[in-house]
């Protein structure tokens, strides 16, 4: 989010319109192009490098994908090869095959946006209420001990939902919880399309006490074509700016710079001195 609003921010500052991030379009053709390429270094959840791989095979096209990778990526349907599974089905590349046939129709509707797979607690909640009558009440309780692998259910909801559904729904993520993580991750996908320069003078504001970030991002600001500028007490503020469509380094990025001094360097070259004329000017 501080990421969001520093880009926010830069936009302003760099003689652009601000937008208001919760507005945008969530079918912006370009910004899933950036998703599928896998091109998502410093996109919120999805800038590792097993994500990143992921994305290159899923190649999302639609909100639901995001939501549905940020739940897949995760020990337990990753172990059961759920990730790879969902990406291969969405792109006709394994036949979307039922839990069990006798189950195929009730759960159709719960399970058709995830191409016949359990991906979400919530359908697991879904199919307990339609196969064991469970209320949605109970269904939650039923969640919450598959989160800490109780058990003690009746026969007809251990038949019915554990047999079936356990092996496929033991780390099931919250949808509810997905979805909101899939969100801010299209937003800052959305900004890295449509606005690289201020979306990485933010990104590498963000990671301005981190050298092993700062160097990952100023790596990633050559390979998108971005020139990155050395500090200069005449041009620089205390964070990472855009300015036209180069990213100016941060006065305060410099180790052992603090605030004070950049705001009193700012100060005296805006203010009655005007620009450092040479070294000993600024020391003076």
């Amino acid at each position: 989010l501080t990421v969001i609003r520093d880009t926010l921010n830069n936009i302003e500052a760099n003689g652009k319109t601000r937008i208001d991030h919760t507005k945008i379009p969530l079918d912006d053709r370009a910004t899933y192009d950036l998703l599928s390429r896998g091109d998502t270094l410093g996109v919120f959840q999805l800038d590792s490098d097993g994500m990143r791989s992921l994305l290159k095979t899923l190649k999302p096209n639609n909100f639901n994908d995001i939501s549905a990778l940020i739940a897949l990526y995760r020990p337990g349907p990753m172990d059961m090869d759920s990730h790879t599974n969902y990406a291969k089905r969405k792109n006709g590349l394994q036949k979307i095959t039922p839990i069990h046939p006798e189950v195929a129709e009730p759960l159709k509707e719960g399970l058709d946006e995830t191409y016949g797979l359990i991906v979400y607690q919530e359908q697991v909640q879904s199919a307990a209420r339609i196969l064991a009558g469970y209320s949605l009440g109970k269904a939650d309780v039923l969640r919450r001990a598959m989160g800490k692998k109780e058990h003690g259910y009746s026969q007809e909801a251990a038949q019915a939902v554990w047999d079936i559904l356990v092996p496929f729904s033991g780390y099931a993520f919250n949808k509810a919880h997905s979805a909101a993580y899939g969100l801010i991750s299209y937003w800052t996908a959305y900004l890295k399309t449509h606005y690289p320069v201020e979306f990485m003078a933010a990104l590498l504001q963000g990671a301005s006490t981190n050298k092993d970030k700062t160097a990952l991002y100023l790596g990633e600001a050559r390979r998108m074509g971005i020139q990155v500028l050395s500090p200069d007490v005449n041009e620089s503020v205390y964070e990472y700016s855009a300015v036209g469509d180069v990213v100016r380094f941060g006065l305060g990025a410099i180790r052992n710079v603090g605030k004070a001094a950049v705001d009193a360097i700012v100060k005296e070259r805006d203010g009655s001195h005007g620009r450092y004329v040479n070294f000993p000017d600024f020391i003076k």
